[in-house]
């Protein structure tokens, strides 16, 4: 499969370097965290990111995945995929097992964060329940306003939005900056916001369940 034409260009995240024995092919909405956690934790990991615009696009997920890993093995003693099945329903699996690929447990991102029990608390409280990470409460305008044409076409919003009641910010660093952000986002779309600090230390565990034992 070819590169998703205009999502590289729209993504400025981890530079691809190689260092480390790891590969480690992220999804671009988690790969700074990474980053932030492989540099910390000193792993031998290189991080090859792909653009977080594939989420409005997760059928092209799994074909974008198998063409960065089979660019990638020869290079690499191990790859592994930090991904969820975000929204692939069962097409990055295939591609994982075929390939002998590890990738993070859950349906997405949220479940890394917070713990699937938790966020399903969190559905069943409240089923009409939106959520944002720190990335898409950064991104807002561009990932779901721009994307979705509510800057062009405002009026869309309840088409969108009409069946969600609040929007559940899973808060990794909440700083002054992604407060507000994250205040606009739920104001763009018409909804109170709810934060629930979550931290990293989910991600940091998935992501190091991913790395062979040494």
């Amino acid at each position: 499969m070819v590169p998703v034409p205009g999502l590289e260009a729209s993504y400025a995240g981890p530079e691809r370097t190689r260092h480390g024995d790891v590969a480690v092919i992220a999804c671009g909405a988690i790969a700074q965290p990474c980053k932030e956690i492989v540099d910390r934790r000193g792993w031998p990991v290189d991080l090859h990111p792909l653009p977080p615009l594939l989420h409005n696009r997760p059928e092209r997920i799994a074909g974008e995945v198998e063409r960065l890993a089979l660019e990638l093995s020869p290079n690499y003693r191990t790859i592994a995929v930090a991904y969820a099945d975000c929204g692939t329903y069962g097409a990055l699996d295939d591609v994982c097992t075929r390939l002998g690929l590890p990738r993070l447990a859950g349906l997405h991102c949220y479940d890394v964060y917070a713990g699937p029990e938790r966020l399903q608390r969190m559905f069943d409280e409240e089923p009409g329940t939106y959520v944002l990470t720190d990335f898409l409460a950064r991104s807002f305008a561009r990932t779901v306003v721009t994307e979705l044409g509510l800057d062009r076409y405002p009026d869309l919003r309840d088409s969108y939005f009409g069946h969600y009641t609040r929007v559940v910010w899973l808060a990794q660093e909440p700083d002054d900056e992604t407060t507000s952000l994250a205040e606009q986002a739920a104001a763009t779309i018409g909804l109170p916001l709810i934060r629930v600090d979550v931290g990293t230390s989910g991600l940091e565990r998935a992501l190091e369940g991913l790395l062979p034992r040494r």
